[in-house]
């Protein structure tokens, strides 16, 4: 069978990535989609070898940057399993840098670190830009009736 399609993502998830380093594959997301500030999200994070299987006994830190500046860390903590899921809570709207490191499975027996971008959103944004939407689309339904109505009252004349 020929196909015009060769390869078929999914829609990738807002706050999601994936990143190769050596043999390591992270992917990491964030539940809810998209992060409100000052409410606990969970930061979900996989990570597999060259053969897609999860890890097994790895050691996982994660530091946290905000315009440039550290302003969390996760300690490196010993996992049992390629899947990781932990509480987070972002204090400031925007991008924040997630620096994520692998020790001890480079060759040279160094540190492996995945950078992701996770942004996080003030809940009044979307409050405001939900009112602005409203409000444009209501004028609009009020610009259309007034049309209307006159070109209405011009035909009956």
């Amino acid at each position: 069978m020929f196909s015009l399609i060769s390869d078929v993502d999914a829609h990738p998830l807002f706050n999601s990535g994936e990143e190769w380093i050596g043999d390591y594959r992270i992917q990491i997301s964030t539940l809810p989609e998209i992060p409100a500030v000052d409410e606990k999200i969970q930061v979900l994070l996989r990570v597999v070898d060259v053969d897609f299987q999860e890890l097994e006994n790895f050691t996982l830190g994660i530091r946290i940057f905000y315009h440039g500046e550290q302003v969390d860390a996760i300690m490196p903590t010993s996992y049992q399993n390629g899947h990781v899921e932990m509480d987070y809570i972002f204090e400031n709207s925007g991008n924040h840098v997630f620096r994520v490191d692998l020790y001890d499975l480079a060759k040279d027996g160094g540190i492996l670190t995945y950078t992701f971008n996770i942004s996080a959103q003030n809940p009044f944004g979307y409050i405001f830009i939900s009112a602005v939407t409203m409000g444009g689309i209501m004028t609009a339904i009020i610009f259309v009736y007034v049309y209307l109505s006159k070109r209405r009252s011009k035909s009956k004349v």
